[in-house]
């Protein structure tokens, strides 16, 4: 069988709910995790999920910032809303579901941007990013026996030098700074997680999932970065199919600044 997941960082789901709906009807994902929905979970367009086949809606939002949201065709059999840094934001959001005879945990993220300046001594923002990577390192990809897991979302690094347009001009940007990407990428190796779009998609190439508003053609200047993520249990690797970037959804109408990453598996 085939199961398809979709993590998209939408930047306010009532405003660009247009937008999800042609994604949905184009590339009919089993699972979509959605970052910065930017809305209280009482104000969720759900019904538009649910005229859509996605019967299934977890939501952890909060009024005007971040918020993540996962709805899926299958029923969930558990729901965990994490806070993470004791801060109370909503940025985190974990399901598990069944696929055919297995059963998978999804972790739902949207990791602290970081603000402009990477001095965690004055910058408070920048702080609380490399707080909250260092307690993801907490996550475990098999913590549940008998679960595979994935995580997934806008972790908002790119770690390695292809994923992103100058490795040497933005050694100094947060994003990708070198305490960043170490941070992230031990968060990632204590889990024991994969990173499935690198597993997938050659180190040599160079993949992005976010262009910046300011660029005037962000298509010409390619100026991107690799914000977006797919990682998963050992046991998920081999099943992985295709890795599906949709650049083409940072030139629709009223954009986010972040495209859809797609995930296939065969089972």
């Amino acid at each position: 069988m085939s199961f398809k997941i979709a993590t998209w960082n939408i930047n306010s789901v009532r405003l660009r709910m247009p937008l999800v709906e042609r994604f949905l009807k184009q590339t009919a994902p089993d699972v979509l995790c959605l970052q910065e929905t930017k809305c209280p979970n009482d104000q969720f367009p759900a019904k538009a999920f649910r005229t859509l086949g996605y019967e299934h809606i977890a939501i952890h939002g909060q009024k005007g910032y971040h918020g993540v949201a996962t709805v899926s065709r299958q029923p969930f059999d558990d729901i965990v809303r994490q806070d993470f840094c004791a801060i109370g934001d909503a940025r985190h959001l974990s399901t598990r579901l069944r696929v055919g005879e297995r059963r998978v945990r999804v972790h739902n993220l949207y990791v602290p941007a970081g603000g402009d300046e990477p001095d965690p001594a004055i910058n408070p923002k920048f702080r609380h990013k490399l707080d909250f990577i260092e307690e993801m390192r907490l996550i475990g990809a098999e913590a549940e026996p008998g679960v595979s897991s994935l995580l997934v979302g806008d972790l908002n690094i790119a770690p390695f030098e292809t994923d992103v347009w100058s490795h040497k001009q933005l050694l100094k940007v947060v994003s990708h700074t070198p305490i960043e990407c170490e941070g992230l990428l031990r968060a990632r190796d204590d889990g024991n997680w994969v990173d499935l779009m690198r597993h997938h998609i050659p180190m040599e190439e160079t993949v992005f999932t976010w262009w910046s508003y300011r660029a005037k053609d962000w298509a010409a200047s390619n100026r991107g970065r690799r914000l977006d993520h797919v990682w998963g249990s050992p046991d998920l690797a081999p099943a992985l199919s295709a890795i599906d970037v949709l650049s083409e959804a940072r030139g629709w109408e009223r954009p986010s600044d972040h495209v859809p990453v797609t995930a296939t598996f065969t089972f």
